[in-house]
């Protein structure tokens, strides 16, 4: 007596409960990806911020007073080079100095997928703007 032997594979059910809960995944993780993508963005913003921070102490104990970025820059605190990195130039970093500072830090078209995203820092380390650490 022979036996037949039955070819075994998957049915298309299976197949399709397995693509359903692929999708099902990937619609809970690309949200969580692309916020964290943004913050792993920002954080270079808000280390060219605390870089500034550090050289307006220092400006504050020479002249008593917080500086400009220009002011920061003519006393040798900062280069010219300093807050550029991959996602962040100098030119997306605005500093107002007098007797507080003020850090504005703007996500620019090369940051992508954090662009328009701001973070405010002030002399007290208030953060505020639309983008802050610890998101």
């Amino acid at each position: 007596m022979l036996r037949t032997r039955r070819k075994e594979a998957f049915t298309l059910v299976e197949l399709m409960i397995v693509v359903t809960i692929v999708a099902i995944l990937a619609l809970v993780a690309i949200p969580f990806y692309s916020q964290n993508t943004i913050g792993a963005i920002m954080s270079e913003g808000v280390s060219g911020a605390g870089t500034l921070k550090t050289a307006e102490r220092v400006y504050f104990s020479q002249n008593n007073a917080y500086g400009t970025l220009a002011q920061l820059e003519a006393s040798n605190l900062i280069g010219a080079t300093d807050l550029n990195g991959k996602y962040f130039q100098q030119a997306n970093y605005a500093v107002t100095g007098g007797a507080t500072f003020l850090i504005t830090v703007t996500a620019g078209a090369t940051a992508k997928a954090a662009n328009g995203q701001t973070y405010i820092v002030d002399n007290t380390g208030a953060e505020t703007g639309t983008w802050k650490t610890g998101q």
